[in-house]
């Protein structure tokens, strides 16, 4: 199957090449590029709107993981603020002894009473000696200490910021989608009004169509029966049969009565 993918290929780059010349590549890149869209193109909006729903729900472990490792440096910075804490106050202890024993010194004397005891000036500047060396030494290793820490404070400070950030992003992201689910419904709901509508629509129209065709029917029985009723031929011997109208007998009939009582 992979030979026969390859040859495949081989023979269309082959083809592509013999037809376009130098451009095959690009003519090859253009088709490709409109296959992908058709293909787009075909996928449902409604399919497109969940899978920007995983991609949103899959930044769910990477939060979680970014919050494991914030612990983890909190705990740390915290190690080390408790580590810096008790150095400086070590090395200010120190520092307080290398200047009790400096300002022995400057007395002048060849000996001297520490505690209970006699020390020799030699003793006492052997012992400062010794002091002020591992008090250098613990104040480098302090220096490097607190810049550790500093260094783990911003490396923590960053973290938290993008953390923030990636939730804050999250939340935005799941607004948005919800409005557009939202949008989605209201234009699902639109697409179905209109169907409906049109569906009604076209119901409406044969009904309407109906009812006047049997209009149109009931009519023309009605007048048939209209003219078998009547029961007249075609020779119209009833207008001889009806006297004709004396208006002026008539009138004269009504009013006749006070036609007598006038004047002659």
């Amino acid at each position: 199957m992979i030979k026969k993918m390859v040859v495949g290929g081989l023979l269309l780059v082959g083809v592509s090449t013999f037809v376009f010349g130098r451009d095959a590549f690009s003519y090859l890149k253009t088709c490709g590029n409109e296959i992908r869209q058709s293909v787009k193109q075909q996928v449902p909006i409604e399919f497109e709107v969940r899978h920007a729903q995983q991609l949103v729900e899959d930044l769910v472990p990477e939060i979680r993981n970014a919050m494991h490792v914030i612990a983890e440096q909190q705990v740390e910075v915290e190690s080390l603020e408790k580590a810096v804490g008790k150095r400086e106050v070590a090395l200010s202890e120190q520092k307080q002894a290398i200047l009790a024993l400096r300002s022995n010194l400057d007395e002048g004397d060849t000996r001297y009473v520490i505690a209970g005891k006699s020390y020799s000036q030699k003793q006492v500047e052997k012992d400062l000696q010794d002091r002020f060396r591992r008090f250098k030494m613990a104040e480098e290793t302090l220096h490097h200490e607190q810049d550790i820490l500093e260094a783990r404070r911003n490396a923590l400070r960053s973290n938290e910021e993008q953390l923030a950030t990636l939730i804050s992003s999250k939340k935005e992201l799941e607004a948005q989608l919800a409005q557009l689910d939202a949008r989605m419904r209201a234009v699902e709901a639109a697409e179905s009004v209109s169907d409906v509508r049109h569906l009604d629509d076209s119901r409406l129209n044969r009904a309407k169509s109906l009812i006047s065709e049997l209009n149109k029917q009931l009519d023309v029985k009605e007048r048939l029966l209209d003219t078998d009723i009547s029961g007249n031929g075609s020779i119209p011997i009833e207008k001889e049969l009806k006297p004709e109208v004396n208006i002026s007998a008539q009138v004269d009939e009504y009013f006749k009565d006070e036609i007598a009582d006038q004047p002659l």
